[in-house]
């Protein structure tokens, strides 16, 4: 008598093997993608900060307690030769990082204080008495939700619908 063996899987067990398998697909990519937007959303808002801090030190040490008015100013290092912002967001004006759009801008009423000539660093633009910084999200529901914006008072605003808050902040709410 002859024995054969049969090694392997069937067709059908490997089917509802793939099946279970798009299944817990299909349900963790969302969350996934939820998850990647939060993050990205928060970086957003550690970054605004990070702006807020350096432009609060560029007044104090370097712009006669007048602003940047750009982040390729405050990426320009004083003699010391350490700038006031990080290299991600000073490659570029405005910078994109982590899904977002960065820009600094005059702010509202803004006045010069101190000519570009003066300050510490070689600003390419006068400081001035205000300034402005907003986020966007580079694509509204893929990076991010939320828009963010700051200006020389310190607050962070949040716009639910990701387009770009205005500088007079007018719709936005206060970041909780």
């Amino acid at each position: 008598m002859k024995r054969t063996r049969d090694d392997g899987f069937t067709l059908v067990e490997l089917l509802i093997v793939v099946a279970i398998i798009g299944i817990i697909a299909a349900i963790a990519v969302p969350g996934l993608l939820r998850a990647r937007q939060s993050g990205n959303e928060a970086s957003a808002i550690a970054s605004v900060r990070a702006i807020n801090s350096a432009q609060a030190t560029y007044a104090a040490s370097c712009g006669g307690g007048g602003f940047a008015q750009s982040l390729t100013d405050l990426s320009r290092p004083p003699p010391p030769g350490v700038p006031f912002i990080g290299p991600d967001l000073s490659a570029s004006d405005p910078a994109i990082k982590s899904g977002y759009t960065f820009t600094v801008q005059d702010g509202l009423g803004a006045v010069d204080v101190l000519p570009a000539a003066n300050t510490c660093n070689g600003s390419a633009a006068n400081a001035r008495s205000a300034f402005y910084v907003h986020a966007e999200p580079v694509q509204v529901g893929s990076s991010g939700q939320r828009s963010f914006a700051s200006d020389n008072r310190g607050t962070i605003f949040q716009l639910a619908t990701g387009a770009a808050i205005p500088n007079t902040l007018a719709g936005a709410q206060v970041l909780q």
